[in-house]
């Protein structure tokens, strides 16, 4: 039904499950992302491997179902970031019980969540929101057409925010400051690279919903705030 404006209550069958699966994606790059990598002269964090998932998630969302698809899912990531949060570092103030020796490895691993929780949550929030208004707005002025302008033009503005908000909140004062622009423009070089080779399956995935689905989401009358669900 091209053109057709949906709302997100409406009951599809594939929504459900990839919502899960990017929620998901979302929760094990919480946890890995504190890592800092060095792959030859990039720096990069272990969330880099895997977080770009979210964004071309977040195409899908937007580009077949609507904007108020994206956002209910954005939103229900951001709440599963915030109960990891609480409950890993719950589970750290814990005593652990005798016999048991690895409190300080779990102590590593959780301690430093909170921090990046904090920086992840804010990053990904602004930039998944971005992200997700940049293409619905380019898809009513391209009217539908040359999809590869929205996914990479998505990704360009929501990864820049991303990547800037979340390693100067993450790693500032954890690591020297001059390392700080190489980081950010490693890491956004990756992403946007990461998504413009995943173009042709996005390509793919899009045209296979949108006919499994009987929709293409047009974003007119669509009121952009982030603050519903």
């Amino acid at each position: 039904m091209h053109g057709k404006l949906v709302t997100v209550t409406q009951r599809f069958r594939y929504l459900d499950t990839l919502t899960i699966g990017f929620v998901v994606v979302l929760l094990v790059s919480n946890l890995i992302g504190p890592k800092v990598c060095q792959v030859g002269p990039l720096i990069i964090s272990g969330a880099e491997l895997l977080f770009p998932i979210t964004y071309i998630c977040g195409d899908i969302f937007t580009e077949v179902y609507g904007y108020a698809a994206s956002r209910r899912a954005i939103w229900l990531g951001f709440g599963g970031m915030a109960l990891l949060t609480l409950m890993g570092q719950f589970a750290v103030w814990l005593p652990p019980a005798p016999g048991w020796h690895d409190q300080e490895a779990f102590a590593t691993v959780f301690g430093l969540v909170p921090r990046f929780a904090i920086a992840s949550l804010i990053a990904y929030w602004a930039g998944e929101f971005t992200n997700s208004y940049t293409l619905a707005k380019l898809k009513l002025w391209t009217g539908g057409k040359h999809l590869w302008t929205r996914t990479i033009g998505s990704t360009i503005t929501g990864q820049f925010v991303d990547t800037v908000v979340i390693i100067v909140i993450a790693y500032w004062g954890q690591i020297p400051a001059s390392k700080i622009p190489v980081m950010v423009a490693s890491a956004y070089g990756i992403k946007v690279a990461y998504e413009t080779l995943a173009t042709p399956l996005t390509y793919v995935v899009v045209r296979r919903l949108k006919a499994a689905e009987g929709v293409d989401t047009f974003d007119r009358g669509t009121n952009f705030t982030p603050f519903a669900f």
